[in-house]
């Protein structure tokens, strides 16, 4: 994007901040969807014996998603009578303490469903607009115990691409006009998303990690989450890309695949007065984060790359968690 941002590398400094009383470490790793997500958690499930060796456990979607965190969040239905959030928040506090017992020193939660589903995405045209309440529920369901949290981002005019792209094979149709121009001109960003998880979560660290320097490289990014060095079976395997021109010829009916562009390569529906305001928006979200993104969270730098002539992050960086929580908890009103 032609800007130099300055970023923190977790191997030069405190990796976590342990709570008292706390053996294991919790890193709630969120997404975000279509920052290569499904990749990453498909790398640490082939890869869950050598990671166990060095005392990292890992719960993704296989697990979360039957029936561990069912409850945590309101869904319409009939009154049962139950308390399903109550129900929710014990279930998963019982096998917390379970895989701590069983020797885990640290626990990788993965499922981008957490941070909001694609589909209110799409509808509302607009980033994770109920981020802060959701990740809330699961911070109460963890009973404090989250030391870290990993947010995946991505430039918006390539997310909102990938994701209308996803839309499209789910029914969605095409995006007109109106929508495309909603989505560039919004007001909200990664960074309101950020913010948002920073004050559901004030007592826990948030690492903000750049598709552009992670996507593809799952041992990368394992190694700068957790501050040990990760395995490297399985780390080219690519799953869930966003179909291309071609391919999403050939899934979509013939009237939606007739109003696609010609070419082969990726689908990108903005104009480009469009794609440079999402663009803008971005790096307008980098310059805040490598300035220190308000005490929020911090820009996590490629645990591979060897910094020249630069000066290394100062120990101070992990400034106050007292302070931090108190500033965070100011706004969250």
């Amino acid at each position: 994007m032609g800007m130099t941002v300055k970023v923190h590398s977790r191997s030069h400094r405190v990796l976590r901040a342990r709570k008292k009383g706390c053996a294991m470490d919790v890193i709630l790793h969120i997404g975000a969807h279509r920052c290569a997500t499904t990749t990453f958690q498909h790398y640490l499930r082939q890869n869950a014996d050598r990671l166990a060796a060095d005392g990292t456990g890992f719960w993704g979607p296989r697990r979360t998603r039957n029936g561990l965190f069912r409850g945590l969040l309101p869904t319409p239905g009939p009154a049962t009578g139950r308390d399903l959030r109550r129900r929710a928040v014990g279930r998963v506090r019982l096998n917390l303490a379970r895989t701590a017992l069983g020797g885990t020193r640290r626990l990788v939660v993965s499922d981008e469903n957490m941070l909001g589903s694609m589909r209110q995405n799409l509808r509302q045209a607009e980033l994770y607009p109920d981020a802060g309440e959701r990740i809330a529920r699961y911070g109460e369901a963890f009973d404090g115990k989250i030391s870290d949290v990993v947010l995946n981002i991505r430039s918006p005019e390539l997310w909102w691409s990938s994701a209308l792209g996803y839309g499209l094979t789910r029914g969605f149709g095409l995006p007109g006009e109106v929508a495309l121009d909603w989505i560039a001109q919004s007001r909200r960003s990664w960074r309101d998303v950020i913010a948002d998880i920073g004050c559901a979560l004030p007592g826990a660290r948030l690492w903000v990690l750049p598709f552009e320097i992670f996507a593809g490289r799952p041992e990368a990014q394992l190694e700068a989450v957790t501050g040990r060095p990760a395995p490297h079976e399985h780390s080219r395997d690519w799953l869930n890309a966003t179909p291309r021109l071609p391919e999403l010829r050939e899934i979509l009916p013939p009237r939606l695949a007739e109003a696609l562009p010609g070419g082969e390569g990726r689908w990108t529906p903005f104009a480009p007065d469009q794609a440079a305001a999402l663009r803008e928006a971005y790096a307008d979200d980098l310059m805040w984060l490598a300035a220190g993104a308000d005490g929020l969270a911090w820009l996590m730098d490629d645990p591979n790359k060897k910094p020249a002539g630069q000066t290394l992050p100062r120990p101070e960086l992990t400034r106050g968690r007292r302070n931090e929580q108190d500033r965070r908890l100011a706004g969250a009103g």
